[in-house]
């Protein structure tokens, strides 16, 4: 087995381990695996792992979020990971990129930095300019921290806008986000939380 889906694979089993409620939610996931080459590979059309961060200020229960120009619509920032990378490296990575923030560290929110906060199957629809059919893309999302005073530039090729929301008005918003703000406000009224 691949490098890169023996990770993937032992990120899962660690996840369903700490989430076992979610083992139907990451089935296109699971199927996926057994099928592994390629797992973070673009091209694949039968899906691939995507790495996003969602950025948390915890003194002011704020989280960060871009507007996606193709897509249209807010979400968390993230997108592809290289072929070297793991997903926790790729979604700080993408963060980074998407807004400029430098100042992000991650948050071992369960003791562990390569645990995701939350993995969402989810299908993308077809995009003809990338030649790209609909497909899965198998979002390994981490939690950081970051002071939302700290200074923002959006990537404008990709990025419409990028703003702190109220992590209320998140967990309101599309249910596939709201799955992960519902865990990140759980962690926040732990003893865990910076």
């Amino acid at each position: 087995m691949e490098p890169a889906a023996e990770h993937i694979r032992e990120i899962v089993e660690a996840y369903l381990a700490v989430f076992p409620q979610e083992r139907e939610r990451l089935a296109p996931l699971t199927e996926r695996l057994a099928a592994p080459e390629e797992i973070q590979a673009r091209h694949r059309m039968d899906g691939h792992v995507t790495g996003s961060a969602f950025v948390v200020d915890p003194r002011r229960r704020l989280v960060l979020l871009i507007h996606h120009r193709t897509l249209g619509r807010w979400f968390q920032p993230g997108g592809h990971v290289e072929a070297d990378e793991t997903p926790a490296i790729g979604a700080e990575r993408e963060a980074r990129e998407e807004t400029g923030l430098q100042a992000l560290f991650h948050a071992p929110w369960c003791g562990e930095i390569q645990l995701p906060i939350d993995i969402d199957p989810h299908r993308i629809p077809a995009n003809a300019k990338r030649g790209e059919g609909e497909h899965w893309h198998f979002d390994m999302r981490y939690l950081f921290v970051a002071d939302a005073r700290s200074p923002l530039l959006r990537q404008a090729e990709e990025i419409a806008d990028v703003r702190w929301a109220p992590l209320a008005e998140v967990t309101e918003a599309d249910p596939g986000i709201a799955i992960a703000a519902r865990k990140i406000e759980a962690w926040l009224d732990s003893e865990d939380a910076p």
